[in-house]
């Protein structure tokens, strides 16, 4: 590793990077990359646990040993407890060193609660108390809207996450600015309170080439990969204009371009491990690209080929009551819901037949 190295490069651009798993190992030598959080969640804790049951299996085994009587949802949520404690010990250090500026792992409430804003500040103020650099990620939905700005009120950071449109982003950043001013109120000190703004660039994308083609949608195929690029910008700039004090983070990466088109001051990119390897591996040239726009004729194109791309470029074009049934908000919490059923169905089977 060198100074020299892309994520270097993407650090020095004004970028933060953060590395997409809870995983140990692939945290470890993120961190040594330079990067300065992680995300968690259903889907990536079952990819964890069944990609190193070496490690797990035991973790998971200590677990059902001291609880004999907990059902396989509770232990599931030992399980997710004990490995975010272990990936929050290793950004500790960075939380450290930075005073509370960064070195967070955002963990997710349960996809159970995405429609009832009490259970998922409930929960949420249980994952928080895990450790003091624990971010909590709530859905944006309506529900989540509300548990989001409760619990940054609260002096607890939150990630928004399941979010693919300006109508989410800016709800829900004008949400975290409400919250900060309650929190400011009660006397919370605001320089350890960070929320996030998740846009999951690459999911707008499925969802376009999903329906490009349910509908046999004629279209240049390359005008997709810049949909969730489009609204990210776009996003970045009423941040900017309006003064939101949160920041966003774009995930959910298919390709290098939600990478070197998406680079400059204040984003966080949050990487799944193979992604920014392959990055780092590249002969990409990393230069600040945030403030470029997208060619307006692929904006125009895509506005007027898909009716679902509008309701995520425009401003106000879906309310909050509209998040939950946007196409993507359908597709990704529906994964989620697996993403969680599958690690029950590990833990079920590790309940029934261990050692």
């Amino acid at each position: 590793m060198t100074e020299t190295s892309r994520m270097r490069l993407t650090i020095l651009r004004g970028a933060e990077f953060w590395n997409d798993s809870c995983a140990p190992t692939e945290l470890k030598d993120a961190v040594d990359h330079g990067a300065t959080g992680a995300t968690s969640n259903p889907v990536i804790v079952s990819a964890v646990v069944k990609s190193d049951p070496k490690t797990w299996n035991p973790v998971l085994d200590g677990i059902i040993s001291k609880n004999p009587t907990a059902s396989e949802d509770e232990v599931a949520w030992l399980l997710i407890e004990e490995i975010g404690r272990q990936a929050s010990a290793i950004l500790a250090p960075v939380h450290a060193e930075t005073k509370g500026a960064r070195g967070y792992l955002s963990m997710q409430v349960s996809p159970k609660f995405h429609a009832n804003a009490a259970r998922m500040i409930e929960h949420g103020k249980a994952l928080a108390a895990l450790a003091p650099n624990i971010a909590i990620k709530v859905p944006s939905t309506a529900a989540g809207v509300v548990a989001a700005e409760e619990l940054v009120a609260a002096g607890i950071n939150v990630n928004a996450t399941v979010s693919f449109t300006v109508s989410q982003a800016v709800t829900v950043g004008e949400a975290f600015e409400r919250g900060l001013d309650r929190a400011q109120a009660e006397g919370v000190d605001l320089t350890r309170l960070h929320p996030y703004m998740t846009l999951m660039v690459g999911r707008l994308d499925d969802l376009l080439q999903r329906v490009m083609v349910k509908e046999q949608i004629a279209i240049d195929p390359g005008y997709l990969a810049w949909a969730g690029i489009a609204v990210f910008k776009r996003a970045h700039d009423i941040f900017l204009r309006r003064g939101f004090r949160s920041r966003l983070l774009v995930a959910a990466y298919r390709h290098h371009l939600h990478w070197s088109q998406l680079i400059g001051q204040g984003v966080i990119h949050t990487m799944p491990y193979p992604w920014w390897k392959q990055f780092e591996a590249s002969d990409i040239e990393v230069e600040e690209t945030l403030s470029r726009p997208v060619q307006p004729e692929v904006v125009e194109t895509l506005q007027r080929k898909f009716k679902d791309f509008p309701l995520a470029y425009e401003e106000g074009a879906l309310s909050a009551a509209s998040f939950a049934s946007y196409g993507a908000t359908v597709h990704t919490l529906s994964q989620f819901l697996g993403g969680f059923q599958e690690l029950l169905g590990l833990v079920r089977d590790r309940m029934l037949n261990r050692p």
